[in-house]
């Protein structure tokens, strides 16, 4: 047991002025992720900042014929929400295929995406692992990789991003809005908000020291069939091997995907072409795969293809 300290945040700039006068504090709501690397030592915060309490936890109308999410949204109610499930199809469908009914009771917007990799060798503290201990190495290039990426990786990290709510909110390109401890606001793209692991996978979004996330702010609907195609190992709590979110409709197609990089994965200019065979290869262009995980490429190109044929039902 490591001990550490715990507060009660009472609103949001003070929880982030918190985070920034505690080196190595951390911010807990649900606590799905966080509470799991804390007893496996992963994590070993000093420091617990309640957010519980900041009311982040809405689900608005913009002014912009869009919706802003509260970070404190729990994954539950926001995939149950009428306006999402009418508007926003994809991503109910993308949380409703996401962990367990149990744990998308506690688990929030905000925490959904600052959640770490499942990489076995992130949670192997016996192994080198250059996202949990900076220079340490990676296991998992020479060890056992099925799960791992096969887009945007480095000779230092080849974990995935384990979201499901993420590759929805990346297709509807939604805005993540921040606080900072001395007040400033941000708003974020999703398309920059994570980060590739390059030199640095111990760094995971852009967010700076004390930041706080306090919603996500999604744009005006997107007409069109909404559809998310997971694949797995097994039927449910299982992460994707590959994942392919979609809006498919008269104003033209999007698509992003999951389980293949280290954050979800669009690219644009694939979604002016047609037919799987051509999209799955725009995508995937540039690919580094293992002999364990090469089967991720032409899983994609299938589970586009089923995607594209229901689209077409």
């Amino acid at each position: 047991m490591k001990p550490f300290t715990y507060q009660r945040a009472a609103d949001p700039v003070s929880a982030a002025k918190a985070a920034a006068e505690h080196p190595g504090a951390r911010f807990i709501a649900g606590g799905t992720n966080l509470l799991d690397l804390m007893k496996v030592q992963v994590e070993t915060p000093t420091h617990l900042i309640d957010v519980n309490h900041l009311g982040l936890d809405r689900i608005e109308t913009t002014d912009q014929g869009g919706l802003r999410i509260g970070a404190l949204v729990r994954n539950t109610d926001l995939a149950a929400d009428k306006r999402v499930r009418r508007d926003y199809a994809v991503l109910s469908r993308a949380l409703v295929a996401g962990a367990s009914g149990q744990l998308r009771n506690k688990a929030t917007t905000a925490g959904n995406l600052l959640q770490r990799t499942r990489c076995p060798y992130f949670y192997d503290t016996t192994k080198p692992c250059n996202k949990r201990k900076p220079g340490s190495g990676c296991a998992a290039l020479g060890g056992i990789n099925r799960g791992l990426a096969v887009l945007g990786t480095s000779d230092q990290c080849i974990a995935t991003n384990p979201s499901d709510m993420a590759v929805a909110m990346r297709l509807l390109d939604a805005v993540v809005e921040t606080v900072s401890p001395d007040g400033a606001t941000r708003a974020i793209p999703i398309a920059d908000f994570h980060k590739l692991p390059g030199q640095t996978p111990h760094i995971e979004t852009v967010l700076q020291p004390g930041e706080l996330i306090t919603g996500v702010a999604l744009p005006a609907p997107l007409g069109g069939m909404h559809i998310y195609h997971k694949v797995r190992d097994r039927a449910s709590y299982a992460f994707a091997l590959v994942s392919v979110a979609a809006v498919v409709g008269p104003q033209g197609q999007r698509f992003a995907f999951g389980g293949i990089a280290h954050k979800p994965w669009r690219v644009e200019a694939a979604e002016t072409l047609s037919g799987a065979e051509a999209i799955a290869a725009s995508v995937t262009l540039g690919a580094k795969t293992t002999e364990q995980n090469a089967f991720k490429l032409p899983l994609l190109r299938r589970a586009l293809g089923a995607v594209l044929a229901e689209a077409k039902a």
